[in-house]
């Protein structure tokens, strides 16, 4: 079995400077939204589907600045290694929490260090968000 999950996940703030962060179903813990890969797709087409799926985002094809590929612990798969590419999104519209995702919550960066946060969100995400806010 492969220990890792390729995923592609989204950096979404808006033009006050807050962070969306998402908790799945069943788990503690507070992400970006994007999900897995599939094979026939490439990073950009997944993270395409899964905010369409996840927060009833329509992401346009030239939308969405690509900040790198990161890994960390998988949040909820113990033993698993996320293989994130990681997109910044700048949204100005409300998001709705859909399919597996329980709670969608905008926050300042300070405030979601204090939450409960999926280790590719606090090692890497939360550097990502005060880079582009300097």
């Amino acid at each position: 079995m492969d220990s890792t999950i390729r995923i592609a996940a989204a950096l979404i703030d808006d033009d006050r400077g807050h962070l969306l962060l998402v908790r799945k179903a069943g788990t503690r813990w507070f992400m970006q939204a994007g999900g897995k890969i599939d094979p026939d797709e490439t990073p950009r087409d997944a993270l395409q589907r899964e905010l369409r799926e996840e927060l009833g985002v329509e992401l346009a094809d030239t939308c969405g600045h690509y900040l790198g590929r990161f890994t960390a612990p998988a949040a909820n798969e113990p033993g698993l290694t996320v293989d994130a590419h990681v997109f910044h999104v700048r949204l100005a519209k409300p998001v709705v929490a859909r399919a597996e995702i329980a709670e969608a919550v905008w926050v300042l960066p300070a405030a979601a260090e204090s939450m409960p946060l999926a280790p590719l969100t606090r090692d890497h995400v939360l550097a990502l968000v005060r880079r582009l806010h300097c």
